[in-house]
């Protein structure tokens, strides 16, 4: 399926009608998540964080999707539940924009240093929280300030990080169960949020993005660079396999991911290890990052007739 996006393009005005993204509630936000502990499916901390979904969600919404999938492991002779949440502002608006996050976390520490680890399940603070954690703010933000002329989705997935290494397919298992069943009105596009409050915050240009929806990269990237954000950088970065690629293989919607893989940084990797934890996390990162989204949504909405 082909979808031609529509992207509302005019000249950037730093209007004082934008509301201010407060690092230090997303972090908050973070630090909620990973008081639940791990949130594999299956674990406790997966069932607290559904109930924490609910509560939080539903009074700040047009309409909470609650999407249940019942599904065999990828790799034990069971089932699994998976759960997303689909969380629509401005329903009724045929123009809409979606950002997405995955909110389980990783079952093992397979790339921790130590091998001892390797089965041990990460708290996922960066690989999981951090995404959410925006979009979880960003959802009070849109309830205060409704949008007037677009709609936005905010998706939460599950089931994102299953997959073992050279198995791409059991990865993004979440987005591929909603891929066939998007709700109508359907995104002009989506943003993946994943990895996003590194300290060190880069953020190159990701392969599969550009290659998918290349004026929303370009929308994106130069917003945040007007805004003095140069970690977005204009070069091109590594191609990873997020929710943003399996949305757009299975339902055809563009879509981009904005990640920064090296967490920290090149020489050191935090990424599905023990240490992926809310220390090693920064609030002024997500400000970064939530700034971005915010100045885009409200501009997209002041500029759509």
């Amino acid at each position: 399926m082909q979808i031609i996006i529509t992207l509302i393009v005019f000249t950037i005005s730093f209007s004082q009608d934008i509301p201010t993204f407060n690092g230090h509630r997303a972090m908050e936000l973070l630090n909620k998540q990973c008081d639940f502990g791990p949130r594999y499916p299956g674990s406790e901390g997966h069932k607290e964080m559904k109930k924490f979904f609910v509560t939080f969600l539903q009074p700040l919404v047009d309409t909470l999707h609650i999407m249940d999938e019942r599904m065999s492991h990828p790799y034990q002779r069971r089932y699994i539940e998976l759960t997303n949440y689909l969380a629509r502002f401005n329903e009724k608006a045929q123009y809409r924009i979606m950002f997405m996050a995955h909110w389980d976390t990783r079952e093992m520490a397979d790339m921790d240093p130590d091998p001892k680890n390797h089965k041990t399940p990460i708290l996922g603070a960066n690989d999981g929280a951090s995404g959410v954690a925006v979009l979880l703010a960003l959802a009070e933000i849109l309830h205060a300030l409704p949008p007037l002329n677009i709609g936005i989705d905010l998706l939460f997935v599950d089931g994102e990080d299953m997959g073992h290494s050279g198995d791409a397919d059991k990865f993004g298992l979440g987005t591929q169960a909603f891929a066939k069943q998007v709700p109508e009105p359907a995104p002009q596009f989506a943003i993946c949020l994943d990895m996003v409050a590194d300290k060190e915050q880069r953020f190159p240009i990701e392969y599969f993005s550009l290659q998918q929806a290349p004026q929303v990269v370009q929308a994106i990237w130069s917003l945040a660079n007007d805004l003095g954000y140069t970690q977005f950088e204009n070069k091109m970065g590594s191609a990873v396999m997020d929710d943003h690629y399996y949305l757009y293989k299975h339902a055809g919607i563009p879509a981009i991911d904005i990640i920064d893989f090296e967490y920290p940084n090149a020489e050191v990797n935090y990424w599905h290890t023990l240490q992926d934890i809310p220390e090693n996390c920064s609030a002024a990162s997500l400000e970064v990052v939530g700034t971005v989204v915010t100045h885009f949504i409200y501009q997209q909405d002041l500029g759509y007739k």
